[in-house]
């Protein structure tokens, strides 16, 4: 059974900083890629952070963001430095493999004061 496992969200004041986690467990395919995404109300999911190398980040986030891999863990993280009100969504953890992509159920990130 496989399980994205997030934690780490909730509520921070602007220039704050939250980190997030996404554990994955039972995936039997080798593990491409994994990151986040991130939906905020009546928008669109969008990429936030991507590692499968290089590590690709949406232009409203980068200097602030970074993402990071523990692949023993099968593990990823977002650091998430300088939040604004606009990084308000549910994140979303993301598994790539060869064969199909997981997503994690979401995890609620508010910013306000």
């Amino acid at each position: 059974q496989v399980q994205l496992v997030e934690s780490g969200g909730g509520l921070v004041q602007p220039g704050g900083s939250l980190r997030l986690s996404c554990a994955a467990s039972g995936i039997i395919f080798s593990i491409n890629t994994m990151g986040w995404y991130r939906q905020a109300p009546g928008k669109q999911r969008e990429m936030v952070a991507i590692s499968g190398g290089i590590p690709n980040y949406a232009d409203s986030v980068k200097g602030r963001f970074t993402i990071s891999r523990d692949n023993a863990k099968n593990t990823v993280y977002l650091q998430m430095n300088s939040l604004k009100p606009e990084d308000t969504a549910v994140y979303y953890c993301y598994v790539g493999t060869p064969f199909r992509s997981y997503w994690g159920q979401g995890i609620q990130v508010t910013v306000s004061s």
